[in-house]
């Protein structure tokens, strides 16, 4: 069963599940949560780089931190010509501001921002797959948010992000497929 997670310790394995190509942690890092990654520098050693757009806390403050919506889907990727689905991923679900859009920019870029402001985290919500893939994260607001994860493939490495831009109405249920 799937359940909204919001600890530092989901958060961190979160990270962990994101952080396979280091766009992942990346993008999960710096879009909205506090902790996420290694302390000083990616994984492969590369410094953070600093944000630009500070935490807006107006353009925060009028957005809802949870509400009737759901986005559920299933998450996977193409690995070596097969289809391999998450077992078990965590998937971040964070909304669209300026300050989650430059973190986003940057993870795709190949960059990792410095840590996100810990305030963004109560906007964050973070869900697991089940062994299938499948994730169903409810209680959301209505908006658009980031859906992002990374998958853990046969060969111990992680996928590249898998990310997707998702807008949800309110009371509204949004079926996506979560896939590279």
């Amino acid at each position: 069963m799937l359940r909204t997670l919001r600890t530092p310790l989901a958060l961190i394995l979160t990270t962990t599940l994101l952080a396979g190509c280091e766009s992942a942690s990346r993008i999960a890092d710096s879009i909205s949560l506090p902790d996420f990654g290694s302390t000083t520098a990616s994984e492969d050693g590369d410094q953070r780089v600093k944000r630009t757009v500070a935490f807006p806390e107006a353009e925060y403050a009028k957005l809802d931190k949870t509400g009737t919506s759901v986005i559920k889907g299933r998450m996977s990727y193409d690995w070596q010509g097969q289809t391999i689905h998450a077992n078990r991923a965590g998937i971040s679900i964070a909304p669209v501001t300026t300050y989650s859009a430059e973190a986003a920019e940057l993870a795709l870029a190949g960059k990792t921002a410095e840590r996100a402001d810990p305030r963004a985290q109560a906007y964050t919500h973070i869900v697991r797959t089940d062994s299938n893939g499948y994730f169903n994260a409810t209680g959301l607001p209505a908006g658009t948010f980031y859906v992002a994860g990374v998958i853990k493939l046969p060969d111990g490495t992680r996928s590249p992000l898998i990310l997707s831009q998702v807008q949800v109405g309110r009371g509204q249920t949004r079926n996506i497929e979560l896939s590279r």
